[in-house]
């Protein structure tokens, strides 16, 4: 299978090449030329396979210059026990009364978010896919992060020979708890610099030095090539596919549904990257009935699904989900090129019309389409709020702010559609990481005003009876590393100083 570009680039590309580039050379995203198929049998088989397996099955469908021996070492690899509390990425019913409900939590691996799934294996990819291509230089892992990406990333590639990592942060545009996460990283070949501005200011600056042709130029002359370990790397973006498979495998499993039964998948989204992973599943044969995409009070995508206008030009909020907080979703980009009919001028037209002037519109077809398995809704801050202690109250569970966008937006669907199909919740990040939100929910608006970081994630585990995740214990105590903080027209030439010696 061959890798082309959303844009139409003259051009295929191996998978292996797909992952070292990271992004294609006209600036468009790679997609699969065909998205491949998962039987009933296979489903079948899966059912006695442990999570590394089913991982490694579901990525070799799209990555065939890798052999499935290969994948299977590098996912059981990427996802042992140790690294991952004994538990990868269960699915738990939320209540033993309720057959519809279902959490897929996505949060027990080194930094207590989803993106670890995905990028405790990239790393292993990335290295494989150098050597497949015949790459000799040094890949410089370019990265912007909304809190949850840059840790993971930062975790994979630390100290990873032959590879260097920057990743930029918008300054106060993550939680304290994510923060010192990535400003206390070790690694010698570790880098993390914060932006003045937004994650879309981030995320904008690193798209423009990945489309600058003279300084990659000037970077390959240096010894030096750039990827990224955003969703935008299809290496990035292939794992996460895999848990979708997985979840309906362990309620088939469970006994929960029957063989080709459809479910629903709720996933709060931001970069959309984490729900186009359930519509490829969905593509592949998993059965799915709806798509919940579930947006915070920068609901550019629920507008977008509403009215088939993606605006950008709005005011930008930032939440108590800061992880969500976006208004240019570039993974959409793949949605729009595989409903469309792989249409690359539609999609060119529209991604320069969002480029030019902020805003574009999709066709009524297309926007049937999307319409006709995706479902768009927004939680403001006090939905989230009230949501979070409704599902404490209701199931007994301690859930964190992103997924509690997931939650609201369901429970208002669940109302209007009396849809009984079973749904499964994409749990994000551990509630740990946003722990002063989340007791202030439970225990009251202001309760974690002047209280530490420390105190509050002490005090959300006597609460929840969870553990404290290893990578937020003692965070504070944990000496600060990388200080560096820029405005957002400097982030090219930053760039330029960490790698060109």
């Amino acid at each position: 299978m061959k890798f082309i570009s959303t844009r139409g680039f003259d051009g295929k590309f191996t998978a292996s090449e797909a992952i070292v580039k990271g992004i294609a050379p006209d600036g468009g995203l790679f997609v699969p030329e065909s998205i491949p198929s998962i039987s009933k049998d296979e489903i079948e088989e899966m059912m006695n396979m442990e999570y590394y397996q089913i991982s490694a099955k579901v990525i070799s469908k799209f990555l065939e210059d890798f052999t499935e021996a290969e994948l299977l070492e590098y996912t059981k690899a990427a996802y042992d026990p140790e690294k991952w509390e004994d538990k990868v990425v269960p699915l738990e019913q939320m209540n033993q009364y309720n057959d519809r409900e279902y959490m897929l939590e996505l949060w027990h691996g080194p930094t207590a978010a989803f993106k670890d799934v995905a990028l405790q294996l990239l790393p292993h990819l990335m290295t494989a896919s150098i050597k497949k291509t015949g790459e000799s230089k040094k890949i410089c892992i370019l990265t912007a992060t909304s809190g949850d990406t840059g840790k993971a990333a930062l975790e994979g590639f630390k100290d990873l020979p032959g590879t260097e990592i920057i990743v930029f942060y918008p300054s106060d545009g993550v939680s304290e708890a994510q923060k010192l996460q990535m400003i206390t990283t070790t690694g010698d070949n570790t880098h993390v610099i914060a932006v003045n501005g937004c994650f879309d200011d981030a995320q904008t600056g690193v798209k423009k030095i990945f489309a600058d042709t003279e300084f990659a130029k000037m970077l390959d002359s240096n010894g030096v090539k750039l990827s990224s370990a955003n969703s935008i790397n299809w290496g990035r973006l292939v794992p996460q596919i895999a848990y979708y498979v997985y979840s309906y495998v362990d309620l088939l499993r469970r006994e929960k549904i029957e063989m080709g039964e459809e479910i629903n998948i709720v996933v709060p989204t931001g970069n959309f990257g984490n729900i186009l992973a359930a519509w490829y599943a969905k593509q592949m044969g998993i059965p799915m009935h709806r798509l919940l995409c579930a947006s915070n009070k920068n609901k550019v995508l629920c507008d977008f699904f509403a009215t088939g206008t993606y605006d950008r030009r709005r005011e930008f909020f930032k939440t108590n989900s800061p992880s969500m907080d976006i208004l240019i979703s570039s993974n959409l980009e793949r949605l729009l090129f595989e409903v469309s009919g792989k249409d690359a001028s539609k999609v060119s037209t529209w991604m320069k019309e969002l480029n030019e002037n902020g805003v574009y519109t999709v066709d009524p077809q297309t926007l049937k389409t999307l319409q006709r398995l995706f479902v768009g809704g927004f939680a403001d801050e006090a939905g989230i709020t009230k949501t979070i202690i409704d599902v404490y109250d209701r199931t007994d569970n301690v859930i964190d702010t992103h997924t509690a966008v997931g939650f609201n937006i369901y429970n208002r669907y669940h109302q209007r559609s009396k849809d009984e199909t079973k749904t499964v919740f994409a749990s994000t990040a551990s509630p740990f990481k946003f722990a002063p939100a989340v007791m202030d929910a439970i225990k009251g608006a202001g309760y974690s005003n002047g209280r530490s970081n420390e105190t509050i994630i002490s005090e959300l585990s006597k609460e929840s009876g969870l553990p404290i995740p290893a990578t937020l214990a003692d965070i504070s105590k944990r000496e600060v590393r990388h200080t560096m903080k820029i405005e957002k027209d400097q982030m090219e030439e930053t760039v330029k100083n960490i790698l060109v010696k």
